[in-house]
């Protein structure tokens, strides 16, 4: 039987650890509070010590009876002594606030993260860090509760503060792991409905912060910044898709993605987001029927500025409740690999907002970011840069890039602004930046860190993509780590985009003396694996939707659109659109409201027009994956050859697209509102070929001038060809031929 002592035992130090626990700035909590052996004059003892500010009465379970401890401070100091050890982690009954409830010390639990853990998180190598940071619901010692675990190596002390403890940081201090900067507690019997944050007090200052889970999983409803404790029930079925993935030859594969922001690609009847189960219903058979290989969704990690885009991000593992929970997001996913459409991320490790509440000086120093401004804040955007060369803060990164692949099954990043990374002196004047050891401007820590994203990407999850969104001539952006490259599969052009617009956006009759922007990309098309973009960012802030971007009147307006979705689809390269280029949406985008879906409508004046352009991106994308000839050698020159690129004065441009299997078609594209009859065109074998696609065809809206008949060669020699077509060019017109 074990003997219960009354008198509780009092010493200097004990005094001083309870005058500590009190004022919350215990450093180790777990060695006052808890089950400890102690010494006194009298006999070897033990004592249990927990507390509890709300309880009036709290009784510790020895041996299946209730024995009553005693309140030793008026504030919640509850005491036990006995002459033996008792079972721990031990039993208590409290009674608070007229309500009696039962739950387990905290304080009697040992820790259950691992000495390896936290060497591998101090070098930077814990991959799968969101399991042992964070809040994990655990089951330890038979008891299901919720692991709390921070990095904060400038705290003096930190606690768990939530809904479960009136956010009193005085009750559930962690314990801190040495050196590591981690702290820790497990707390039994907590629920997806409670929420939580961390009280940090500053070792050097003495200042309290209040801050949300860098690792948290899932956040309440803005303007709350707490996390919420998060589980995951849902059954996944897209095995089929994930084994497929692994197989697939992405280099000589279709790509083809439709770059989407969930809150404004529709709305319902109220102006409201669609919830992830909804756009389950509606945006995956949409992206299925307009033949999209891909999707690429903006930021969904949490973030609280809707026009922010999602680009600054406070919550990095936490997906934004804008339209559901994690397994409401788990099931757009699903259904999207269902139908058989892969899922890319957008990704921002580039920058992180200021907001006090989140990670900027997280425990009161710059822990993330740099100190120093002129690496560590990003002046475009008002935000912070992350300290890349910190192993911690490296590992923060790539266990989010691993979280996303594994807990959510998405096929690829989009790596958000990497040449802002990548520059130390990206978008500063001299005196701003600090060059790098060796004096130059390249940021040696950011292309360590994107090597071993992309390596652990390759190696942890094969058939993933990562692509770059740099817009600089970098070398090597998508070649393999091994060969000295940084790893990316692909790399968006943004040369080619670019030159594209500023060349559609002139005149006709003016275009003849910028055909070089139409050729001058064929130069370095292969020097990476490139996607061809015409992104959100290029229909924002002033730039006017592409279909604004045209010249001319309505018809032109159009026809042009139709031709420079056509030279897209045709150039080599993957591909990118956002939403609303597929229909020609007239405004430019709204992060604030949906598509202006009513242009498709038959109760809208214009409606043919931009049905016409709906088709037309329709019926390119399902050629696109049902020729070989458009994507299997889209980034090897054999894969490419001129027919004509010389022909100013006519503003056309005609070239030969070739598979690995040796098929090819012809593309014409006449940039000029002129008809052009007896067109005549080299092509590379004699024979009758047919018109696959016109984009002057009246389905589209156009004038339905083109080669309906067939065309047969002619053993005329023309542009280093010994076989020749005449055809009919359409105006402001793409053509694809085939032989038969």
């Amino acid at each position: 039987m074990v003997k219960s002592i009354s008198t509780p035992i009092k010493s200097e130090a004990q005094s001083l650890g309870l005058e500590l626990i009190l004022s919350a700035r215990h450093y180790d909590p777990f060695s006052y509070l808890g089950l400890h052996a102690v010494n006194d004059e009298a006999e070897h003892a033990y004592v249990l010590r927990t507390f509890i500010a709300a309880a009036s009465k709290v009784s510790v379970q020895i041996n299946k009876t209730w024995i009553e401890l005693k309140k030793t401070h008026p504030e919640g100091l509850f005491e036990w002594l006995g002459n033996k050890a008792i079972e721990t982690p031990c039993m208590l009954k409290v009674e608070a606030g007229g309500s009696t409830y039962e739950t387990f010390d905290p304080y009697t639990f040992k820790s259950s993260i691992t000495q390896q853990e936290l060497y591998l998180f101090g070098e930077g190598r814990l991959k799968q860090a969101y399991k042992t940071l964070g809040a994990q619901c655990i089951t330890q010692d038979h008891v299901a509760g919720v692991r709390f675990a921070v990095w904060a190596p400038n705290a003096e002390r930190v606690s768990v503060v939530g809904s479960f403890n009136g956010w009193d940081g005085r009750i559930h201090s962690m314990r801190a792991h040495g050196v590591s900067g981690v702290w820790d507690i497990f707390i039994p019997h907590l629920t997806t409905s409670d929420t939580y944050k961390f009280e940090i007090r500053n070792r050097h200052t003495g200042n309290v912060l209040v801050k949300t889970d860098p690792y948290g999983f899932e956040f309440e409803q803005r303007p709350g910044t707490a996390a919420k404790i998060s589980t995951s029930h849902h059954q996944w079925e897209d095995k089929q898709w994930l084994e497929a993935r692994k197989t697939r030859d992405w280099l000589h594969a279709p790509f083809n993605c439709y770059e989407v922001h969930l809150g404004s690609w529709q709305r319902n009847a109220l102006g409201h987001f669609l919830t992830y189960r909804e756009l389950a219903k509606t945006l995956v058979p949409y992206v299925a029927d307009m033949g999209y290989t891909h999707v690429e969704l903006m930021p969904i990690s949490e973030h609280p500025l809707t026009e922010s885009w999602g680009y600054q991000t406070t919550g990095y593992f936490g997906v934004t409740n804008r339209f559901g929970s994690p397994d409401d997001l788990r099931f757009l996913i699903d259904a999207f690999h269902q139908a058989n459409i892969g899922v890319i991320l957008d990704w921002v490790p580039g920058h992180f907002p200021k907001d006090d509440w989140a990670l900027a000086r997280f425990d009161g120093t710059a822990l993330y970011e740099h100190e120093d401004p002129r690496l560590g804040e990003h002046q475009d955007w008002g935000t912070y840069i992350f300290n890349y060369g910190r192993n911690e803060v490296r590992n923060f990164l790539i266990a989010n890039a691993s979280f996303w692949l594994q807990e959510f099954h998405i096929d690829g990043l989009r790596v958000d602004a990497v040449a802002s990374m990548i520059y130390l002196d990206y978008s500063r004047k001299e005196g701003e930046w600090l060059p790098n050891k060796f004096g130059g401007r390249e940021n040696l820590d950011v292309i360590e860190f994107l090597k071993q994203l992309n390596v652990m990407v390759g190696e942890d999850f094969t058939g993933v993509l990562t692509i770059a969104e740099e817009s600089t001539a970098w070398p090597m952006v998508s070649r393999p780590v091994y060969l000295g490259g940084l790893g990316f599969s692909m790399k968006w052009n943004m040369g080619w985009m670019n030159d594209t617009l500023a060349y559609i956006e002139n005149d006709p009759v003016h275009r003849r003396y910028y055909h070089d922007m139409l050729t001058f990309g064929q130069l370095y098309a292969y020097s990476e694996n490139f996607v061809l973009p015409f992104s959100h960012d290029e229909v924002v802030h002033g730039k006017h939707s592409l279909l604004d971007k045209m010249p001319g009147d309505s018809w032109q307006k159009f026809a042009n659109l139709r031709l420079l979705m056509t030279y897209q689809m045709t150039a080599p390269g993957k591909k990118l659109n956002f939403m609303g280029n597929e229909f020609g949406q007239g405004r430019e985008w709204n992060v604030n409201s949906s598509l202006d879906w009513h242009l498709l409508g038959d109760d809208y004046v214009g409606h043919h027009w931009h049905q016409g352009i709906k088709q037309v991106n329709a019926d390119l994308n399902k050629l696109y994956k049902d020729i070989p000839a458009l994507y299997t050698l889209d980034f090897d020159h054999e894969g490419f050859a001129w027919i004509d690129c010389h022909d100013t004065d006519q503003s056309t441009i005609s070239f030969v697209r070739r598979g690995l299997d040796n098929s090819f078609v012809l593309v014409v594209l006449n940039f000029t509102p002129v008809l052009r009859d007896n067109y005549r065109i080299g092509v590379p074998q004699a024979g009758s070929y047919r018109e696959l696609f016109n984009s002057d065809a009246a389905c589209y809206g156009g004038s339905d001038r083109g080669n309906g008949a067939g065309l047969h060669t002619e053993e005329i020699a023309w542009m280093n060809h010994p076989q020749s077509l005449v055809i009919t060019l359409p105006p402001l017109a793409g053509l694809i031929l085939k032989l038969n």
